[in-house]
């Protein structure tokens, strides 16, 4: 079949995940597309799931159907299974697989749609005499804003002088941009009248009816004489206390998406919002008039949206600088190359699985004779975890100062579960040590730290105890135990042993002791990559959902 010079108005712009969108233009009719060239395709598609003789595009008076040619799992348009169709601009071809490519039909330049409304125009006389009124006036208006919808000024005069040029075509008295905010909800973002008056939005009150319909629809809804419309838009109460004959309600909405399966269902993308216009005078609308609403409309939700995923990737850059900043400011709180002391030997690694962690560690000297090291882990995840954990880090730095750890935890305790609303704990376990290797400790809902002596692995304590934040009237006391030379503590969180493989099984406790074991001797930095490559070679890549911590800490007699 030659060529037919409208055949070249469309075009399909294929999606593949993964890979580059790249736009194809429809040069035959048929348009055949499938798998491979053997049937003569000409959008051929890589993907061994969809048949070799699959759809194809086929020029019809107006525009343009798609036909299932013989696709296994069935062709599919904006979520709905179809043997044949005809196709809008924007309507989504999917193929009944998951994670396949999508089809977005479009025309393939909007001048080709105005030059094909153009040819229509001839015989179209003038309203009034004069062209700004006829078909060639709506036309340069349609052309005008569509020209300033695509501008580079910004949104709001932009949208306004959509709102006017609709306004100019329609004769309408105003106009109305509404937008749809969260849980459904609606707000007027722009309000426009006659010659480009701007009007205070609450000065006017839409049909909600007229609205509810277009919403309910999903479709345009147009009376051109309120007195000859349904019921319930004829007797609505704004309608008859306004005194309005015709209104126009336009729902705006996104370009459908097809990144995940969820969306194969979707009829279409999210409502953006409505484009309202009334009159207290009957309208007349042709044809054409109609054909102009509806470009404008499409325009207008492929602006709004364009402004809101540019807003959204605008919030996404700033939470990800302000969780940059977070990160950097909790990582020169942590300690920067832990140094020995005469008395002590101490190693530690913090690895977060966000941008920041609810683990923390530390070690600092408590007077003269004594050494204090920690860890601790706070309840949840991210930012939330992070500012309990700067928070608690402060308070238990005044130990330095010579304050009782017994006093300062207890009072930690109380103090968020007085602030009940926080809604997080801390597991924790604090140490002291002095140079005759006398521990003083305190545990707090963490894991025992693991110890190694001569070789051998085991718990510090196996008695439980409560995370501080969680219970109002627990007390936290101190225990003690005397700790011989090159005795070994190793202080994780549970990040460590609940680290996962691939298959779903966690790394586990026996499996760090293993990794202790026999390693009495080993230097602190080669003991800590021990461990870290132990739980690598059991992980295997897999991603983790805690923060891993580890703190080494090894007696040494001083000379």
């Amino acid at each position: 079949m030659p060529d037919d010079p409208k055949t070249y108005e469309a075009m399909l712009e294929v999606v593949i995940p993964g890979h580059p969108r790249q736009f194809v233009l429809v040069t035959q009719s048929p348009f055949l597309i499938g798998r491979g060239s053997e049937a003569g395709n000409h959008l051929q598609l890589e993907d061994r799931r969809i048949s070799r003789n699959c759809a194809a595009l086929v020029a019809e008076e107006g525009g343009y159907r798609l036909e299932d040619r013989g696709h296994r799992q069935g062709v599919f348009v904006n979520g709905e299974k179809v043997a044949r169709k005809s196709l809008q601009t924007g309507d989504v071809i999917y193929f009944g697989i998951e994670d396949c490519c999508e089809l977005i039909f479009r025309f393939a330049k909007g001048a080709n749609v105005i030059e094909s409304m153009l040819t229509r125009l001839g015989s179209i006389p003038s309203m009034s005499g004069s062209q700004s009124s006829g078909g060639l006036g709506k036309l340069n208006l349609l052309l005008e804003a569509t020209s300033l919808l695509h501008s580079q000024l910004p949104l709001e005069s932009v949208l306004a002088a959509m709102l006017d040029h609709t306004i100019a075509i329609t004769h309408a008295d105003r106009g109305l941009l509404i937008e749809a905010g969260a849980a459904g909800s609606f707000r007027v973002r722009l309000a426009r009248g006659k010659g480009g008056e701007e009007l205070a939005p609450e000065s006017i009150a839409p049909s909600q009816t007229a609205l509810g319909q277009a919403i309910d629809r999903q479709a345009s809804v147009i009376s051109e004489d309120l007195n000859l419309a349904d019921m319930d838009l004829k007797s609505a109460e704004s309608v008859v206390v306004q005194r309005l004959r015709s209104i126009i309600a336009i729902p705006l909405f996104a370009m459908p998406r097809a990144n995940s399966a969820e969306s194969v269902v979707l009829k279409r993308g999210q409502l953006l919002g409505i484009l309202y216009l009334d009159s207290t005078r009957p309208a007349a609308f042709s044809d054409l008039d109609r054909q102009i609403l509806d470009a404008l409309g499409v325009e207008s939700a492929s602006i709004l949206d364009n402004a809101r995923l540019v807003e959204r990737e605008r919030e996404r850059q700033r939470l990800e600088q302000e969780l940059s900043i977070a990160r950097t400011i909790q990582q020169a709180l942590l300690p920067q190359g832990l140094h020995d002391y005469p008395h002590l030997a101490i190693t530690g690694m913090h690895y977060p699985c966000h941008e920041v962690g609810g683990d923390y560690f530390d070690a600092f000297p408590a007077g003269e004779e004594r050494t204090a090291f920690l860890i601790a882990d706070v309840s949840g995840k991210g930012l939330g975890a992070a500012l309990l954990t700067t928070m608690l880090q402060g308070a238990l730095s005044a130990m330095a100062l010579g304050t009782d750890p017994v006093s300062v935890i207890n009072h930690i305790n109380k103090f968020l579960c007085e602030h009940g609303e926080v809604g997080r704990y801390a597991t924790m376990f604090f140490a002291l040590l002095d140079r005759s290797g006398r521990l003083e400790y305190i545990k707090a809902g963490h894991p025992s730290p693991l110890l190694l002596r001569h070789g051998q692995v085991s718990e510090l304590y196996s008695e439980g105890s409560f995370p501080v934040g969680l219970l109002h009237d627990a007390e936290f006391t101190a225990a003690s135990l005397q700790l011989k030379p090159d005795d070994t503590l190793v202080l994780f969180s549970d990040g460590i042993t609940e680290a996962e493989n691939p298959e779903g099984e966690l790394y586990g406790e026996s499996r760090l002791r293993e990794a202790l074991t026999g390693k009495q001797n080993q230097p602190l930095e080669a003991l800590k990559q021990d461990v870290l490559d132990s739980v690598e070679v059991f992980s295997r890549g897999a991603n983790q959902s805690d923060d891993m911590t580890l703190l080494i800490a090894r007696y040494r007699a001083p000379a």
